[in-house]
């Protein structure tokens, strides 16, 4: 059955979708009955804990592991030298593996040192704490080599990347004739703009715990994808992928760090296959900053061109960011500033250069959040140049088609979330002019900006089982990162099979169901509702052919369209007098259940039925889409001290389809939370000699915390896309942070006068910011 042509049962009226249901696995979290990746009680449980590098560079000249075998409960000390090799090593990032590997380089495989902090040895205990203490008695010795430290070191060799996030994006991109525009706009602002390294930071660490039973392999993993981690293990243990069992119930955080396969998962699959007992290692919190990848140092240099009415002629765009040693890896940065505005004439262009650390990954909006930074606080800047309101210069140079390929948009409702977010912010009340508000010792600054992120083309598949009681079980492989998607896809299943909420149970994060797309780029609501909405409609039908093929049943006859279904029962619309209940008709089948499968798409691909498409229900025209939204940020700033206080947000996004409106608020929260720490607190240091992290911990790497955030107010437009996917669902995981950190710079700027372009906005960089 093709989403061009699913049978479209009547939905019920006040359908539980959109409403704001409490989260169901809300209870299991707050109790403890939730069991996350390092929490299953498995017999003949063993403890890995990694012996990690003091150096950044070099080889290893000898290892020393005979006082940590001589320890009680050891089993054994995995090195270079005695660790069973792969079957195949990890591809480089940017050949898109379908698995998606974090990195190419794989430890404990040679004698090489690349980053302070690798992995040379594994031990393995019968406890965690006997583990511990012989990986502290490891002995090594090392031929250490002076390391670069990327960008910042004045050795670092620059040159220009071929491509960038994964191979997704050109080195460079280039529209119109961006230097004679310039050459010729009356008005310019330029600026370079610089983000510190940043680290996700998740609560939960990652953890991976696998069991061998004889050639099969269970690994409960704390991923994003649980498919991605079955077919990496697959590949590198030379595994059939039936073999391999990749389990993920609960995930506490992510934010990209848990969206790629990194080492240290094979590499306790193969310490549990060599010892034949299961194998439990949970990264420390310092180790998440050397195991798991990071959001790379970066420049961006951008130029406006612009009329002197503010209208832009040119965009030029240039990012030098940081790479590891062995792999080529940034942010395209580019893509959203090519996209967000309309403009005739745009560049972009990419430098990397090598540094002693591991590969950056995938951070919450990647590409989208430091890309928004620049081109965000460029366009306030243009405003203050022009002594146009901020707000009215985006106005001036809305986007009416995707200036990046002309396509029109599915849908774009960033001028109502301006409209609404300046209303409810009291935006018309703001004082143009810089540093000219206080409240009492305070300097008051009030800064805006806009968001959007794209769709990003998704598959994914689902199944329903209707039994007999009346009860269904609905199934996808996806992960809920925290965010709610157990809650959401009940809602979906509920209101698309006409059950009460609690006659429907979902289950997810297992290679056993059907698969579903790796959670991150924003794509799992979009998918995994479309998939359970289609799999809902295939189990419809099979019942309602069970009835109307039956004499005897008040639906004899009936066809789709003249049905529809309200608490577990099927009745005529035009006649609700007739009908009967799903657990009736498979009664009189004598079936105790029946299922139905569907596939869903979200982005590219999908055309809803009659919209835009050709006798094949193929679609005619291509659309961009893209969530949109707007930032509103006031602060107080101390003119003395430096600090900043984040006193007032307000946040409008549309984003097609809200499922749950609770749980959409708490994810848009969570975002600009993640967003102002990136703007006030971030920053990962590393000493410039030996090329350590110096505060890779949460006492010194500074995030958020409740005081620090004041009441925060979002709301979100009503937006119908025929064109996304069978739910008109749009993701709002990324879109919620992109724009964050403009908003606060934004509104520092607006308080003090002073441009800060170094992220984070620390109070050093503001002290004296009064006298401006």
């Amino acid at each position: 059955m093709s989403e061009s042509n699913f049978f479209d049962f009547a939905a019920p009226a006040g359908g539980v979708v959109g409403q704001p249901l409490d989260r169901i696995d809300g209870r299991a979290k707050v109790t403890g009955a939730a069991r996350y990746s390092a929490e299953y009680p498995l017999g003949g449980l063993t403890y890995g804990v990694f012996s990690t590098s003091s150096i950044a560079k070099g080889r290893i000249a000898s290892i020393d592991t005979t006082l940590a075998m001589k320890e009680p409960g050891v089993l054994a000390v995995f090195t270079h030298l005695n660790l069973p090799k792969v079957a195949k090593m990890p591809d480089s990032p940017e050949r898109n593996n379908s698995w998606s590997p974090g990195q190419s380089f794989l430890p404990l495989m040679s004698d090489e040192i690349f980053y302070s902090g690798q992995p040379v040895a594994l031990v393995v205990a019968d406890t965690f704490e006997r583990a511990t203490h012989a990986a502290s008695l490891v002995r090594v010795s090392y031929q250490a080599e002076m390391p670069v430290a990327g960008i910042v070191d004045p050795r670092a060799e620059v040159y220009e990347a071929k491509a960038v996030q994964g191979g997704r994006m050109p080195g460079r991109t280039r529209r119109g004739n961006p230097q004679a525009a310039l050459e010729q706009a009356p008005v310019r602002v330029t600026a370079t703009y610089t983000h510190a390294m940043n680290h996700h930071n998740p609560m939960e660490p990652s953890a991976t715990t696998a069991v061998w039973e004889g050639d099969r392999l269970t690994v409960y993993e704390s991923t994003q994808g649980v498919t991605m981690t079955q077919s990496a293990l697959s590949d590198m243990l030379g595994l059939p992928r039936d073999k391999v069992r990749v389990v993920t119930q609960f995930l506490g955080g992510g934010f990209g760090c848990k969206g790629s396969s990194w080492p240290h998962t094979v590499l306790t699959a193969q310490a549990a296959r060599a010892v034949g007992r299961p194998v439990k290692l949970v990264l420390t919190r310092r180790q998440m900053f050397t195991s798991v990848g990071h959001r790379e140092d970066q420049r961006q240099t951008i130029t406006l061109g612009a009329t002197k009415e503010g209208k832009l002629t040119a965009i030029l765009h240039e990012k030098t960011s940081s790479t590891s040693m062995f792999d080529e890896w940034a942010e395209s940065n580019g893509k959203v500033i090519s996209m967000l505005y309309e403009c005739p004439n745009f560049e972009t262009s990419y430098k990397i250069a090598r540094a002693n650390i591991m590969t950056s990954t995938y951070t919450r909006a990647p590409g989208e959040a430091p890309g928004t930074f620049a081109i965000e606080c460029a366009m306030d800047d243009l405003a203050d140049q022009l002594g146009i309101d901020p707000l009215e210069i985006r106005l001036r140079n809305y986007a009416e088609r995707d200036p990046s390929n002309g396509q029109a948009w599915s849908s774009k409702s960033l001028k109502q979330c301006y409209a609404r977010g300046a209303e409810l912010f009291g935006w018309s009340k703001r004082n143009p002019k810089a540093g000219a508000t206080r409240q009492g010792r305070y300097l008051v600054g009030m800064g805006m900006a806009s968001a959007t992120y794209p769709v990003h083309n998704s598959q994914g598949m689902a199944r329903v089982r209707i039994f007999s009681d009346g009860h269904a079980v609905v199934q996808s492989g996806a992960t809920d990162m925290g965010v709610g998607t157990y809650t959401v896809m009940t809602q979906v299943a509920a209101d698309a099979l006409g059950l009460p909420v609690e006659r429907v149970r979902f289950e997810l994060g297992d290679t056993t169901l059907p698969t579903a797309p790796l959670s991150g780029g924003s794509v799992t609501a979009g998918t995994v509702s479309s998939a359970i909405f289609m799999a809902a409609q295939d189990a419809k039908r099979k019942v309602l052919e069970l009835a109307s093929g039956n004499k005897t049943s008040p639906l004899f006859g009936a066809k789709p369209e003249d049905i529809t279904v309200e608490n577990g029962r099927v009745f005529l619309t035009k006649n609700p007098a007739k009908g009967e209940t799903y657990a009736a008709m498979l009664e009189h089948a004598r079936l105790t259940d029946i299922e139905g499968s569907g596939a869903g798409r979200y982005g590219g691909g999908y055309t809803s039925p009659g919209v835009n498409a050709d006798s094949k229900g193929q679609g005619t025209e291509k659309y961009s889409m893209h969530s949109f939204g707007a930032h509103f940020c006031e602060v107080h700033v101390d003119p003395e001290l430096g600090r900043v206080r984040v006193t007032r947000w307000v946040g409008v996004h549309a984003a097609g389809r809200i499922l749950n409106a609770k749980t959409a608020r708490s994810q848009v929260l969570g975002g600009a939370i993640f967003g102002i720490g990136a703007a006030l607190m971030e920053a990962t240091h590393r000493d410039p000699s030996w090329v350590r992290y110096t505060n890779a911990d949460l006492g010194d790497y500074h995030i958020p915390v409740s005081a620090d955030i004041p009441d925060m107010q979002v709301e979100f437009i009503d937006e119908h896309d025929s064109h996304i996917n069978a739910m008109g669902v749009k993701g709002i995981g990324e879109i919620a942070m992109v724009g964050v950190a403009a908003a606060v710079a934004n509104a520092i700027f607006h308080a003090t006068g002073r441009r800060v372009r170094e992220l984070p906005i620390t109070p050093e960089k503001l002290m004296g910011a009064g006298s401006v």
